[in-house]
């Protein structure tokens, strides 16, 4: 059983970081876009606005690299430390927890963006295609915790 678990870590790894990226890029598109609603308040952030402009920037370029799977452990590490940000800056004075201080998603986004800058993009990534070695059968790319050496 463990066996078959471990065969399918790459793509249930894959899929995580597509669906963590993609709604951390719905995140940033609300915040500068209004799409695909508008943010808390109904207005998007001004260009150039601190925090709130380079937060949905951060959103919405890393939510995209992470779920393309380009750079995803340099796009995912950013975006983690903007998430520590966002709780510890506007969420933690509300209450000691997310639960009362409503930062629970920017705590999920931190840990489940840090946890993909340690393992990695998964089998269904752009970086995979770009990095095969010449003869096109094996990523010559360093392999994460995510493709096990068989």
């Amino acid at each position: 059983m463990l066996t078959s678990l471990e065969r399918l870590a790459p793509w249930v790894i894959a899929a995580f970081r597509i669906v963590v990226g993609f709604v951390f890029f719905c995140h940033g598109t609300s915040t500068l876009l209004g799409w695909p609603v508008a943010p808390y308040g109904g207005d998007t952030a001004a260009f150039g606005a601190w925090p709130s402009w380079w937060a949905g920037a951060i959103q919405l370029v890393g939510g995209l690299l992470v779920m393309l799977g380009l750079q995803t452990r340099v796009a995912a590490l950013i975006g983690s430390g903007s998430m520590a940000v966002a709780y510890f800056w506007k969420h933690q004075g509300d209450g000691l927890l997310p639960i009362q201080n409503d930062g629970d998603s920017a705590a999920l986004f931190c840990w489940a963006l840090f946890l993909l800058a340690f393992i990695g993009s998964g089998r269904l990534a752009m970086d995979n295609l770009l990095n095969r070695s010449p003869d096109r059968s094996e990523p010559s790319a360093d392999r994460s915790l995510a493709e096990p050496v068989s």
